[in-house]
């Protein structure tokens, strides 16, 4: 657990820059439906539904879930487009990230363009802990077409292509027995419940980062505790379903 404040300094060289309200209005222009041939809008499967009804279990003991991070709006914010290299940390980012890499399994995911991405998982992460990453995927990875993925388009991360995937196959605990990734031992972390239409109780929402101004609680602490509560559950999407995820604004941490 989280014990004490890593310190809310940004990533060094970094700050609010020029353009920061300009940007904010381009991110609120609405976004477009992804077309046909990028999948469309999904929707959670009958099998998804039906299998998140029974209730879920309380373990005798934790176990190591599937993390699913996203990143720009989650642990970092870019506050003007013009110089897309630069970024702020959220509150705790970095050591909230090696907290999951210590204690779960980790997939990096995030929807920006994958020399962004490169950018900042190199700021948050030592090349040590990037390589402890099963993946780390950008924008090339949503199956977006070719005019999709270079338009305003409304991205969705389905997590069966996480679970399909080789390296995440074989970091399963008991993959030589056949267990496997799925919706009851992941969670998508990201700033849009949007993004997990197709698993929607598999997504834990929290509030878009948008710089230290509009920072007004103690977010990946109290995230970091829900992961917590999360591995101790026989099915994530399952507990989920009754107890989404929701912030509590007099959250302190113990001092």
């Amino acid at each position: 657990m989280l014990q004490q404040p890593s310190g809310q300094g940004s990533i060094p060289g970094l700050g609010l820059l020029e353009g920061a309200a300009s940007s904010r209005v381009h991110r609120n222009k609405p976004r477009s439906v992804p077309s046909e041939a990028s999948g469309g809008v999904p929707t959670a499967s009958r099998e998804y539904l039906l299998a998140s009804l029974p209730p879920s279990i309380t373990l005798p003991a934790p176990r190591r879930i599937l993390i699913v991070m996203d990143l720009n709006g989650t642990l970092l914010y870019r506050p003007n487009r013009k110089r897309p290299f630069h970024f702020v940390e959220r509150p705790h980012a970095a050591r909230f990230l090696r907290y999951c890499l210590d204690t779960f399994h980790v997939v990096i995911w995030s929807s920006a363009r994958p020399d962004n991405v490169k950018t900042m998982v190199a700021n948050l992460l030592s090349k040590k802990d990037l390589d402890r990453c099963l993946l780390v995927w950008a924008r090339d990875q949503l199956g977006l077409c070719k005019s999709d993925y270079d338009a305003r388009v409304q991205c969705y991360k389905r997590l069966d292509r996480v679970w399909n995937h080789p390296a995440v196959l074989r970091a399963h605990p008991d993959a030589a027995n056949g267990g496997r990734w799925d919706q009851s031992n992941t969670v998508l972390v990201d700033d849009s419940a949007e993004k997990g239409r197709s698993e929607p109780y598999n997504i834990l929402a929290l509030p878009e980062f948008t710089g230290m101004n509009d920072e007004t609680a103690e977010v990946l602490p109290q995230v970091h505790d829900f992961i917590n509560l999360l591995s101790w559950q026989s099915d994530i999407s399952r507990y989920m379903r009754e107890h989404p995820f929701k912030l509590n604004p007099n959250y302190a941490l113990p001092r």
